[in-house]
């Protein structure tokens, strides 16, 4: 759901990590610091830290645990967020990131599998993300013809568009309440802010990707 709107730039190391991945990240001083998270993701291993810097900017830490505790894998991303920046709690129609731990539940993307642990979905011009508040199926992912399709495809999102190249969705408002907030994911950036997903460059969302496992979370505060 998330349309990008200014650009940022951003100066990154190269960090080779985990099962010969690459991440774009700055260094890793302090990096045990950030932990933050860790008294709210129960025993999860893998965690995708987010972490507000001011108005639509972030960074993001990726972080694995292991017998030694928690290890950075790449730190100091530059990242995207909400045109309106940070908000407590999701929202419909409002440009804010919701801040809290989420699942990221399954990778859609309309280039063709990038590889990974996660299901992946290839869309195309029938594939939307369903925010009509009065649809049954609100706050998920449908494929049908426009003509064809049984919400309003006005009020919803058409997955085919440049920054949906890679897309990890994001569990907010799995109960599918209207009001509480649908679309979001993490999605590659075209520069500038969302409307409220975390927006990073393709190259390092496709690195994360191919690193996550079932079970990893996102975590995001100011």
């Amino acid at each position: 759901m998330r349309r990008l709107l200014a650009s940022l730039a951003a100066c990154c190391v190269v960090l080779v990590i985990a099962c010969c991945l690459v991440l774009a990240a700055a260094p890793l001083r302090h990096a045990t610091d950030n932990l933050w998270f860790a008294p709210s993701v129960g025993n999860a291993t893998q965690v995708v830290s987010v972490v507000g810097v001011g108005g639509s900017s972030a960074k993001m830490d990726v972080w694995q645990r292991s017998a030694a505790g928690w290890q950075p894998i790449g730190v100091g991303i530059p990242a995207h967020i909400g045109s309106a920046g940070l908000a407590p709690q999701a929202k419909d129609n409002y440009p804010a990131t919701p801040m809290g731990v989420f699942t990221l539940d399954y990778v859609f993307g309309t280039a063709p599998s990038p590889g990974g642990a996660l299901r992946y979905v290839q869309v195309g011009p029938d594939d939307w993300w369903d925010e009509d508040l009065s649809s049954p199926t609100f706050n998920s992912q449908q494929r049908c013809r426009k003509e064809q399709c049984r919400f309003d495809t006005s009020a919803s999102e058409n997955l085919d568009i440049p920054q949906y190249v890679h897309s990890v969705v994001m569990g907010v408002n799995k109960a599918r309440m209207p009001g509480n907030g649908s679309g979001f994911f993490m999605h590659a950036t075209d520069g500038g802010p969302t409307a409220g997903c975390v927006a990073i460059d393709d190259g390092t969302l496709v690195q994360v990707i191919r690193w996550m496992r079932p079970g990893a979370l996102i975590a995001i505060a100011k």
